[in-house]
């Protein structure tokens, strides 16, 4: 064994325990995503638009402050609470499925204000008429009308301390005693001192909680707030008294909240998705490639461990998309091990010997096998810089899992058959061959693909534009969808009714394959008043509610340029990679055409088949376009081969040629990709189901765009070229 080796062995082992190591234990190391565990996703914004212009800037880093402080009393782990631009507050709160209290305690201003209730009854008699006299407002209190005098005496601003305590004479009543620092105290002192035999109304962000009558002045600084509140509300107002007063008030633009049943739905899917594509690409691989296939299915375990133990490593936190991302991977992967054992084949086949076999077959592939998976890279990337939440989980899940599955497929397997063929009676790599050497025109068949293609073409993105804003999910319009799971089967037309019955007359309602699952959307928060209705006309067939997604218009515009700006970036980045890899932008122009072609007809899919585009998708057509390229890459860099080895045949026959050589690998990395897709499709759960459906689709045209439309483009062009 040489030195060479031993090393390869030492590094490859390093990396092993090095992701051992990060990957144990599993349940410490890596956070599930909010869409696995349950919780809440908030994209709040400071509206700074009514304060004077030296307390903007600093607005929203208080706020900041402030709702961390909040959130920290209120119990939450592994929150997440980060300013984003100049005035976005992301709030994440894994495990909390209680939106309504959640919202209300971030939400809330916590504006404390004391003021005195004018005790004048002509004054008072004339605001019950309509008449408010300036200077004074009419609130309600404990089902009176109280007329207050506007001048606030008093805020929160010098509160030191609010707790929750309980009023024995009134059946143990929870109520909020609060306490002023010593300049609260002294001027709670003057005012009740100046006014004795007064009310002094309590009023919390322009609600008044109660106005007690003022018998003797109070030097203690301690003051009670009532309100008949339950032992919770009692408990977030002395939590947000204490945190402080928001220094302008804030609006939820964006809200993503998965209840615990959906999440343990979706980490058992993704699980079920994840096994079951995993055992069929292995039982293929081991039925095809024999021993090799072995080797092949070690090498992608090894990459699932290396995932996991690098997502340990940096705590990244795992999202359903994510988990797609490792299926998708493992697909992927494949390819690496197929472009080389088709390679290996082709050596065995001239009747090199096992190390000059394994030697050639690696560095024969190399090429393509490092060009295709940097294009795919150049899209994961995009995804992580563009995306958000958990599609910046798949955009990390799936840049780890192709260079992990370089690291397995290239450098480990190749250690592996190293060793082996020190041993003697190595001799031999027996393979299935189910794809019989071919001689197919391809290229004489083109204008036929072409019409076919325009055909397709037309029909899909017709259909896309026809459907206009409908084309579009609420990440990129704005709205909100509520989905609810009740006990037992129930109708749309029932839902329907009880939407009519309250007002609601533009909802979509849409039921999945099981009929229990229901999906409302909504132009406007209405979450709340469904699920009332919903409990009062369904009383014997009780609904939960799964998750709610709220995208403000302003949010959903700057999502739909930011995944748009997206995919463009990715075929420019696409374009130069190859062109340069190339040395000829023809290839490059080739390629991206086959891409925005195979993108084109995934949208169609998504399209004719009623769906929506959203994040999950732009991830699906992101992902197409990386995989597109790949299948594209392999074909060119045969045909960088063989134009020097056949230096008199036409660049026709060349493309001929390169297309039937490597159509096995291209049919085998294909289904065995597929494979993966499909489990996700299957077992993945409706969520990714619109996902895996468009990435279904794409990737079949890419299979269909390598063979009749990025090759024949060369010949088109290359031809012109050449007369030019």
């Amino acid at each position: 064994m040489t030195k060479n080796l031993q090393g390869r062995i030492a590094l490859a082992l390093g990396v092993l325990i090095f992701a051992l190591v990060g990957m144990l234990p599993l349940k410490e190391k890596i956070n599930l995503g909010l869409d696995l565990q349950g919780g809440m996703h908030l994209l709040l914004k400071v509206d700074t638009s009514k304060l004077p212009e030296e307390a903007r800037e600093d607005a929203p880093t208080k706020a900041l402050e402030i709702i961390r402080n909040r959130i920290d009393e209120f119990g939450v782990k592994e929150l997440s609470v980060y300013r984003q631009g100049s005035d976005e507050i992301v709030v994440q709160l894994p495990g909390v499925t209680d939106r309504d209290r959640a919202r209300e305690l971030i939400g809330k201003t916590a504006l404390l204000e004391f003021k005195l209730v004018e005790d004048n009854q002509e004054l008072y008699s004339k605001a019950l008429q309509g008449d408010v006299p300036d200077g004074y407002e009419l609130k309600d209190v404990d089902k009176e009308k109280i007329l207050l005098n506007k001048n606030t005496l008093l805020t929160g601003d010098t509160l030191v301390n609010a707790e929750v305590k309980f009023d024995q004479s009134r059946f143990n009543e929870s109520y909020v005693a609060i306490e002023f620092n010593a300049k609260g105290a002294s001027i709670f002192s003057e005012i009740t001192g100046a006014n004795v035999g007064k009310r002094l109304a309590i009023v919390l962000d322009g609600k008044v909680h109660s106005a007690p009558r003022i018998n003797e002045r109070i030097p203690s600084g301690r003051a009670s707030i009532t309100g008949r509140f339950t032992v919770e509300e009692a408990s977030d107002l002395a939590i947000v008294l204490r945190a402080g007063t928001l220094p302008a008030p804030i609006y939820i633009e964006e809200e993503r909240t998965v209840g615990p049943l959906l999440g343990r739905d979706s980490i058992n899917s993704g699980i079920r998705a994840s096994l079951i594509g995993l055992i069929l690409v292995f039982i293929f691989m081991i039925a095809y490639y024999l021993f090799a296939g072995m080797i092949a299915s070690f090498a992608m375990l090894l990459n699932f461990v290396i995932i996991l133990g690098t997502l340990g490593w940096i705590h990244t936190t795992l999202t359903l998309p994510g988990i797609a991302g490792m299926i998708l991977t493992v697909g992927m992967a494949v390819d690496a091990n197929v472009l080389i054992f088709e390679r290996m084949r082709e050596e065995m086949a001239t009747g090199k010997h096992m190390r000059s076999v394994i030697s050639f077959g690696y560095d024969k592939a190399y090429s393509a096998i490092f060009d295709s998976n940097i294009t795919t890279l150049i899209a994961a990337a995009l995804l992580f810089q563009f995306g958000s939440g958990p599609i910046k989980g798949f955009g990390v899940t799936l840049t780890i899992g192709l260079i992990a599955s370089m690291f397995t497929g290239i450098f480990v397997t190749r250690i592996i058959f190293e060793i082996l063929s020190n041993n003697k009676g190595f001799t031999k790599l027996r393979m299935l061959k189910l794809f019989p050497k071919t001689n197919i025109d391809f290229i004489a068949k083109r204008w036929i693909a072409y019409t076919a293609s325009i055909i397709i073409l037309v029909a899909g993105l017709g259909t896309y534009l026809m459907r206009g804003e409908k084309m579009y999910g609420i990440d990129f319009t704005g709205g909100q969808i509520q989905e609810y799971s009740f006990a037992s089967p129930v109708s749309a037309e029932e839902i329907r009714k009880s939407m009519d019955a309250i007002g609601i007359k533009d909802a979509t309602i849409q039921q999945f394959a099981n009929k229990n699952q229901v999906l409302i959307k909504t132009a406007a928060d209405e979450t709340t008043k469904i699920s009332e209705t919903l409990k009062t006309s369904f009383q014997n067939n009780p609904a939960e509610l799964l998750r709610v997604e709220k995208v403000g218009p302003s949010v959903g515009k700057h999502l739909k340029k930011n995944a748009f700006l997206a995919l463009m970036l990715s075929l420019a980045g696409i374009l130069i990679y190859v062109g340069i890899r190339f040395k000829n932008m023809i290839y490059a122009s080739a390629g991206v055409i086959a891409l925005i072609h195979d993108v084109a007809v995934g949208m169609g899919a998504l399209a004719m088949a009623g769906g929506e585009m959203d994040l999950n998708i732009i991830a699906a057509l992101l992902t197409i376009a990386g995989y597109s390229i790949n299948d594209t890459i392999v074909i060119y860099d045969r045909i960088r081969e063989n134009l020097k080895l056949y230096r008199k045949a036409s660049m026709k026959e060349i493309v001929n040629i390169s297309v039937n050589q490597t159509l096995s690998r291209t049919m085998l990395t294909s289904f065995m990709t597929l494979l993966a897709v499909v489990s996700i499709f299957l077992f993945g759960g409706e969520v990714l189901r619109p996902f895996s459906f468009v990435l279904l689709a794409g990737m079949i045209s890419g299979v269909y765009s390598t063979v009749y439309i990025a090759s024949p483009l060369i010949i088109s062009w290359h031809t012109k070229q050449s007369k030019n």
